[in-house]
């Protein structure tokens, strides 16, 4: 029988649109299973990532997996959650970081992946490039001030993180509620929602 969502990840993992702009080559990450309840959407894998292949799998993933309370394994569950990044490769270094996710990826598949992807109760939208994506005129002038408003924005099914990078300490630092406030709530949702 054949499988839309299976032949779309084939899709995702072999495309080379913008090949030519990729420092290391193209590596498409992605993950997604039909039943999935929470779609995670944050900006491109790092240069780990790409070496391996998996997803969040470097210090910032470590830190997004306790955030949710989830364990590796229902984190790498595509039946419980997908992950969709922005830019589906690599994109190499910049001065600061690495350089923004390739603006063609989201155009290209996310309405393609989402429409396969219809038990979505959630979805977090980690870091600037998401949320500009995802909530367009909704966000606010700062990424601070829209994680702030994270409850706005439930009812639309998203919810704004900072990303979890170690780069980031000093904001977490500054901003305790996050932790206090927006995360006991995360979790509570994700149990509600069986992860």
């Amino acid at each position: 029988m054949h499988d839309p969502l299976a032949q779309l990840l084939d899709d995702i993992r072999a495309c080379r649109v913008c090949a030519a702009q990729l420092p290391y080559g193209p590596r498409p990450v992605v993950q997604a299973g039909r039943t999935a309840r929470l779609c995670i959407i944050s900006q491109a894998p790092g240069r780990k990532v790409h070496e391996t292949g998996v997803p969040w799998n470097d210090a910032s993933g470590d830190r997004l997996r306790g955030w949710l309370g989830l364990s590796a394994t229902q984190f790498y569950d595509p039946a419980k959650v997908a992950i969709v990044p922005m830019g589906f490769c690599y994109p190499g270094k910049a001065a600061s970081g690495d350089n923004p996710p390739r603006p063609e990826c989201a155009p290209l598949w996310h309405a393609k992946l989402l429409a396969q992807l219809p038990d979505i109760a959630l979805s977090l939208l980690i870091g600037q490039y998401a949320q500009s994506y995802y909530l367009g005129a909704r966000r606010k002038p700062t990424l601070t001030q829209t994680v702030t408003a994270w409850r706005e924005y439930l009812p639309l099914g998203f919810l704004p993180l900072p990303h979890p990078s170690p780069r980031n300490q000093p904001w977490f630092a500054k901003n305790p509620w996050f932790e206090a406030e927006l995360l006991p709530s995360v979790r509570a949702t994700l149990r509600a929602l069986g992860l």
